[in-house]
């Protein structure tokens, strides 16, 4: 750590795995760590060094309690008093694991990712706020996305809660967003300011030349010679709407395999069953892949081969994304990263903060049209083409969201909070 480093301390209620909030996360530890800082976890589950860790079972979402508080919580207007006096003890057990893990790291500067954001926590959003308040520790609100983006939270017995915690408006809490919507709302809703910070990747690194290690992913997931690889990188949840990938796939007449590397994470599995039997229903080759893709290879337990989700997108020949809804597009960065053709949805915020850029994607509304089939039939029949549109796309990102953008403005961020 530099002289003028700082301890920074992430919270959220998870750091593990492939989601977009974790990742993100670890990509701003890279370019703070190379900016002298030093860079620290607190969390219900991690997958960060054990020295740079301190988790807390009872700051997870899927904690069996917490799941308990928000089925109680986000089902009705009215909550228990059995669930009010919970929220309280957990809110004073994670309130003193915070402190804790404040003393023990000697954290001067937090960076809270979606804590304070999504109420899939409202003990940790309740704890972290008081802290916040009876210390006045500089602090970072680094919001993903926000309870009012999300139809599930909209039946709530939380809205005393929500109002003082998700987000809070303190005075030494900076907020930053991922999108012009976010910074919109997020000034109508409580009045405070928000500096964007978009989702990035590193456009300065091209992507390593494959290694040989992934020579063996077509074979394993059971695709054939003749077949195109189409990678669908996102969860199976109802927003990422993957039937509309299913019929883009039924509808191209050609040899192919949508593969899905994510599982369906936080939001249940009713969304996994319907698709599963519109999937039997078209009778189209899809292949649920998180058992052998993640974010990092390795190895299962009967001894198959992990491949990393960077493997995936060099395999396949197309990427879909047809979300309605996202907070940015983190699949979005990375096909263009790594140099995919890329059918997606036109969601509001790649129309309003990503589009006007200048990408040239295969682009669709709420319905796959016979326009989207024969374009994308084109790109996949002809490489080269695809390889054209794939060049212009990373020069564009590598002008918008390089890791030098995100050095430039977590420094800005930084002297705000900090006042140095």
């Amino acid at each position: 750590m530099s002289p003028d480093g700082k301890r920074i301390g992430f919270v959220s209620t998870r750091l593990a795995g492939t989601d977009g909030v974790s990742l993100e996360t670890l990509k701003w530890v890279r370019v703070l760590e190379s900016m002298g800082h030093t860079s620290f976890c607190f969390a219900g589950e991690s997958d960060w060094p054990e020295d740079r860790r301190f988790v807390v079972p009872e700051a997870h979402f899927d904690h069996p309690d917490i799941r308990k508080l928000n089925h109680d919580l986000f089902n009705d207007y009215v909550r228990s008093a059995t669930t009010s006096l919970l929220i309280e003890n957990y809110k004073n057990l994670l309130k003193e694991r915070l402190y804790a893990f404040i003393k023990h790291f000697d954290i001067n500067l937090l960076i809270i990712e979606n804590a304070l954001a999504i109420p899939m926590n409202i003990p940790l959003g309740l704890a972290l706020t008081e802290l916040i308040a009876e210390t006045s520790m500089p602090t970072i609100a680094h919001h993903h996305d926000f309870s009012w983006e999300r139809t599930r939270f909209a039946v709530n017995a939380a809205e005393d809660y929500l109002r003082a915690a998700f987000p809070p408006t303190l005075r030494s809490i900076r907020h930053v967003v991922i999108n012009s919507y976010g910074q919109s709302q997020l000034a109508l809703r409580t009045g405070a300011s928000a500096l964007i910070i978009p989702n990035v990747m590193d456009f300065d690194a091209p992507p390593p030349p494959a290694d040989g290690y992934a020579n063996s992913i077509r074979a394993d997931l059971g695709l054939a010679d003749d077949e195109y690889m189409i990678l669908q990188p996102t969860r199976v949840v109802a927003r990422k709407r993957i039937e509309r990938a299913v019929m883009l796939s039924k509808r191209l007449e050609l040899p192919n395999t949508i593969i899905i590397s994510h599982g369906s994470g936080d939001e249940g599995s009713e969304y996994a069953d319907f698709l599963r039997e519109y999937i039997e229903l078209l009778d189209v080759k899809v292949r649920f892949s998180d058992d052998i893709i993640a974010y990092q290879r390795g190895q299962t337990e009967d001894g198959r081969k992990i491949y990393s989700l960077a493997d995936a997108y060099r395999a396949c020949d197309l990427v879909t994304y047809p979300s309605s809804l996202e907070g940015f597009g983190n699949a979005f960065l990375e096909a263009i990263y790594y140099q995919r053709p890329l059918v997606m949805s036109t969601y509001e915020i790649y129309r309003i903060d990503i589009k006007p850029k200048g990408f040239q994607v295969i682009e669709f509304g709420d319905y796959i049209t016979e326009d989207t089939v024969k374009k994308t039939r084109e790109l996949l029949i002809h490489p080269e083409i695809a390889k054209v549109t794939c060049d212009l796309n990373y020069r564009i990102a590598s002008r918008y969201y390089s890791f030098a953008n995100l050095e430039r403005l977590l420094a800005a961020v930084i002297h705000l909070s900090i006042g140095e």
